[in-house]
């Protein structure tokens, strides 16, 4: 992979505010790739980013980052639907425009 790919994608993460949160789809938007290869990019090297801010366009994040998400939104303050998942419209950056876009 890429190593400008990778820094691009890591460096628009670093970028979301506290309490809001993006999605793979609109990250890969900017940096000129799919969900898919952002979700890889993630996996991978996301750990010193934070990776909770970045989710599925349904508010979803894999189950197996629930526990340490959930408590990080409570502590930030993300918007969240009473299902536990993220308020997207409500979270919504965008890493396009740098800011909110609330629907």
């Amino acid at each position: 992979m890429d190593e400008a790919y990778v820094e691009a994608v890591l460096s628009t993460v670093e970028r979301i505010p506290r309490g809001r949160v993006t999605t793979y789809g609109a990250i890969g938007d900017v940096v000129g790739s799919g969900p898919r290869l952002v979700g890889r990019v993630m996996s991978l090297h996301g750990g010193p980013v934070p990776w909770w801010r970045v989710v599925r366009a349904d508010g979803s994040l894999p189950p197996s980052h629930d526990d340490e998400a959930t408590q990080a939104y409570l502590e930030e303050g993300t918007p969240l639907r009473p299902s536990g998942r993220v308020d997207v419209p409500a979270a919504f950056w965008s890493p396009v425009e740098g800011s909110a876009s609330r629907s």
